[in-house]
Parts: C-alpha cells; structure tokens; sequence
C-alpha cells in the first residue's frame, strides 16, 4: 500500500516536463496532414486552420465562446506548485485570444500506485486555487490511472465576437511585443539535474503562474491586430505561425527579446530540452539568421516555454498604451522585440 507520507519527485516519474512534453512540430505536422478536410459550421469562427491558441464558437451579435485545453507532465517537484502552473498554462490561451474565463473542467492522469494521495490533492488544490483567482472555477473533469503525472484543464471563456485577436492578424508596419522573459525549458532541465539556484528557480514558478490576464485587456484595444501566447513550440515556433497566418515576415531584434540571465548563462553551458532541438528543426527554411547565430541562441529562441508570455502585434502608435496595459497586470518584463514587415511568410533575426 502506499505510504501517503513518502517524499516523491514528481518529475523522476515523468519523460519531460511542462510544455516541452509537445509532440515534435514536424511529427504532428505529418499526422494532421492525412486528416481529411470536413465541412465546418459557420457558427465555428476560429478552427485549427491557423494553428491558433483555442477554437472559437459565435453565440450571437454580443457572445463568442472560447475552448481550450492544456495539460502536461511535471516541470517541478512541487506538487501544488505543479497544479498552479498547469492551470496558469491552461488558461492563457483564453487570453490569448481576448477572452475572459468562466470555467474550467480538469483533466487529471496519475500513477496511483506511486504517489501518494496527499500529492495528488496538492495538485487539485494549486489548479483549483488559480482557477478561482481567474473567476474561472473548476466545475468537474476526468481522472485516469496513467503511466506519469498528468494535469491540466479544460478552459471556457466569452469575447465580444468584435473583440476577438487571433494570432493571424497582425499587418506589417505592426511592432512586435513580448510578454514575459525566455527561458523557462532551459531552467527546466538545470532543475531536473539539480543545477538550477534558489533565485532562479523563485523566476521560474513566478513567470509560470503568472496569468495572462492582459489578454483581455488588450482585446479592448483596435490597435491590437493579433495575439498568441507562446509555449512549446518557443518564440520562433509560435512567430512563425503568426507570420504564416498574416502572410507577412517577422522581423525580430536579437538583443531586444527579454530572457532570464541565469537561462541565458545556462544555455551558453550547454543546458537545453529535448524539445528545442526538435523544435529547431521543424523551422529550417522559415527562419533567417545572421552570421553569428550560435547553438545558444537556438537554445533560447527554441525553448519551449511553460506559460510563457504573450506575443503580441500592435499599431506602431500604440506601444506605450499597450506595455501600460503588460504593466498594469503586473507584466513589467513586457518589451518590444521586433516588428512585421511585408514579404514571404516567416521569421528574420537581425
């Protein structure tokens, strides 16, 4: 029988961690091409067609609701921290497309066998605790018996159908904008090795439970063209599929993006996930790269990030209001990185 006291490290029980537990980019990329094209109803505003945060369903003149689900392995050992972060990652991609929550179901797998319980209502309890903050309660879900440690959330929320950003929106001329600093993947990994200080680890689940809350705000704004959030697939991933749904090119100032500095050291050692070399290589011929471009900066512009921060593009004339909003919501770290410009679709570094 288990012995509900016994200490257990949440992520020796599990393959990855956090966001970057994604299947590879390419892989899923040549499984969803076999899928067949269906007829969709014209209720269903937002699809998987862009490859965008949720799916989107338009009520009436005044209501859209907002789907979404997000769940993954543990990126900490902290089990309450753990059900924090998952929630926190779950919800973002409401605000990612200018919704506001209203409620969550969870989805729950765990090795039953191997935690105790106690772990496991800790989990409940860090999800449901984030979920409520939101105004976003946890009002049922599903539980299984698996292999790892899973959680994570169903998430619900409403738009005016007006107030809608999607990540296909942007227009050249738009400045670029990121919410939250690079590097959580990196801090991930130094975490699992035992490597990763106290400082850095209190930034890490700080960044990881912040909600993306400027969301909805920001979807208020008409010079807001376009929002994503950016999570397993990195900066560069996520760029890329904003810039492929705009038909434009984005252009991002390589000093200019906001990363950790214990990551930045970190990744100049070396320290990675697997995911960002996969991630890497699903963008070969869309990402152009200057000359100097280093094994470390794959590292951190291919970093999966575990809630990262959103990725927005905004009207040149509206930056100051938009980094007043990242500000007001607690977002300091928000910065301009970059801009969209017109031409073939995809990402240059300068």
């Amino acid at each position: 029988m288990m012995d509900d006291t016994a200490p257990v490290r949440l992520s020796a029980l599990a393959h990855g961690g956090g966001c970057g537990c994604k299947l590879d980019p390419a892989v899923l990329s040549d499984i969803l091409s076999g899928a067949p094209a269906l007829p969709m109803p014209s209720n269903l505003i937002v699809d998987a067609a862009t490859r965008d945060d949720a799916a989107v369903w338009h009520i009436n003149d005044d209501t859209a609701l907002v789907a979404t689900t997000d769940f993954f392995t543990p990126i900490v050992d902290d089990p309450e921290v753990f059900g924090r972060i998952a929630a926190t990652n779950a919800l973002s991609d409401v605000y990612a497309m200018g919704a506001t929550p209203i409620f969550c179901l969870a989805l729950v797998g765990m090795p039953v066998s191997k935690l105790p319980r106690e772990t496991v209502r800790a989990i409940l309890a860090g999800g449901r605790a984030v979920a409520e903050a939101a105004g976003a309660p946890v009002a049922g879900g599903h539980s299984i018996d698996a292999a790892e440690p899973i959680y994570g959330l169903v998430a619900l929320g409403l738009v005016h159908p007006d107030r809608l950003k999607t990540n296909a929106g942007a227009r050249p001329g738009d400045k670029l904008i990121l919410g939250k600093p690079l590097g959580i993947g990196v801090f991930s990994a130094a975490l699992k090795r035992g490597e990763l200080s106290e400082t850095a680890y209190a930034q890490m689940v700080a960044s990881t439970t912040r909600l993306n809350t400027p969301g909805a705000a920001l979807a208020r704004l008409d010079s807001v063209h376009a929002i994503t959030d950016v999570t397993g697939f990195g900066l560069l991933g996520h760029l890329s599929e904003m810039c492929e749904g705009a038909g434009a090119t984005g252009t991002v100032e390589r000093d200019r993006v906001p990363v950790f500095d214990e990551a930045r050291t970190l990744a100049e050692d070396g320290m990675k996930t697997g995911a960002s070399g996969r991630n890497w290589a699903s963008l070969q011929g869309k990402v152009e790269t200057p000359s100097d471009w280093s094994v470390k900066d794959e590292i951190l512009w291919c970093d999966p990030q575990t809630s990262g921060g959103l990725l927005v593009s905004c009207a040149p004339d509206s930056v100051d209001e938009v980094l007043a909003v990242f500000a007001s919501e607690g977002h300091s770290d928000a910065a301009v990185i970059g801009e969209v410009t017109a031409g073939t679709p995809g990402v240059r570094v300068v």
